[in-house]
């Protein structure tokens, strides 16, 4: 099964940013690739299997940054 999860993140300014951001989503087990666009702060999530929201806020968290909404 393959799932596709597209989050928003705010703050972000930087292709650093968008790095650590990337760095702590594709550590959740199941992620197979990370898109993120920094001027939208929008993010895609792509995995083989349902992911939890709150893994991935918590990774988003732990990058340094918050989800939108």
């Amino acid at each position: 099964m393959s799932t596709t999860v597209k989050i928003t993140v705010t703050g972000m300014t930087c292709g650093h940013c968008a790095s650590s951001v990337s760095e702590e989503i594709r550590s959740i087990e199941g992620v197979t690739d990370v898109a993120v666009n920094v001027g939208t702060g929008q993010v895609v999530i792509h995995a083989d299997r349902d992911l939890d929201a709150a893994a991935i806020d918590a990774a988003v968290r732990e990058a340094g940054y918050s989800l939108t909404g």
